[in-house]
């Protein structure tokens, strides 16, 4: 059976593959499985047949005959754990790899999420130019700390897993920002995982929704 998956009808990401169906994408090509995509307007997102799908009304949802799942940690942990190509077959490396899991959506990411909010609908407020800084510091403390682990290392633990390429669609957040550029190594750890045939297909795919949404096609 072909899963499917929900995706913005309409991406706010313009085409830039941050919207989070892009993670599920990417682990269903990285794993070789075919997949369906249901695109989703705002306003379905919030109607009773999405939500039962979604409580919050949000994307991406995964649909495997009567597996329903929501959250994109669970969806991609969910492919990992019944595909070899995105966790180790090793008990202790893979439960290092789930870890990082964690550590890109739990500890990397929430800063980097208020940042980019705060850009985007705060400039107007009074109070904005003495926020930013701060925002700007919990970035970078993560961000210190993840550069430190890395290190000159390809991946975070040994062979590329699910938890770098959630680190990785976590980073490239900060594209717009360039706050990436002062950290050499992330910066390429995020090109290794851009480079990647299955981060293409992946992005080509969400790419080709806007591009049509875009022309009315």
């Amino acid at each position: 059976m072909i899963p499917t998956i929900t995706a913005f009808e309409n991406s706010p990401d313009r085409g830039r593959g941050q919207a989070r169906d892009m993670r599920v994408r990417w682990a269903l090509e990285e794993v070789g499985r075919p997949y369906n995509v249901r695109l989703v307007s705002f306003e379905a997102m919030k109607e009773p047949g999405h939500l039962a799908l979604h409580p919050f009304g949000q994307i991406p949802t995964f649909e495997d005959g009567d597996l329903v799942l929501f959250e994109t940690g669970a969806i991609v942990l969910h492919i990992a754990e019944h595909h070899d190509a995105l966790l180790p077959t090793k008990a202790n490396a893979r439960a290092r790899a789930i870890a990082w899991m964690f550590a890109a959506l739990n500890t990397v990411e929430p800063p980097i999420v208020d940042l980019g909010m705060a850009t985007l609908l705060e400039r107007d407020e009074s109070w904005y130019e003495e926020r930013l800084p701060i925002l700007r510091d919990r970035v970078s403390v993560r961000l210190d700390e993840l550069s430190h682990r890395l290190g000159e290392a390809d991946w975070l633990d040994g062979a590329f897993s699910a938890g770098d390429l959630l680190m990785v669609t976590v980073l490239r957040r900060l594209t717009a920002s360039r706050i990436l550029d002062d950290y050499p190594n992330l910066s390429s750890y995020v090109a290794r995982g851009e480079a990647r045939p299955a981060f293409r297909r992946a992005f080509d795919a969400q790419l080709a929704v806007f591009n049509a949404a875009s022309t009315g096609r």
